[in-house]
């Protein structure tokens, strides 16, 4: 039987697994974002618009470079769950 404590850290190590995964593309778009909120400040052209569609493109490539690795990560983790499947169930 899967106690509290095995419950805890499957969730602990999901969380984490999440924000590692997720942090790249995070920080892209935060990067892309105080670029262009400089830009915006310095030019003072304030286009509501003008920020999407660079963060849109930056988190496509992004993803595009990091896909494989996020994927691996999260791969390995879920073939980790099933391997360990029997264990809960005891």
């Amino acid at each position: 039987m899967i106690t509290e404590g095995q419950v805890l850290d499957i969730a602990r190590e999901a969380l984490f697994l999440i924000i590692r995964v997720s942090a790249p593309l995070l920080l892209i778009s935060l990067i892309i974002g105080l670029i262009i909120s400089i830009f915006q400040t310095v030019t003072s052209i304030q286009e509501q618009t003008l920020t999407f569609v660079p963060k849109i493109v930056a988190v496509f490539l992004g993803m595009m470079l990091v896909g494989g690795w996020m994927l691996e990560q999260l791969s390995d983790y879920m073939v980790k769950l099933w391997s360990d499947f029997g264990l809960y169930l005891r």
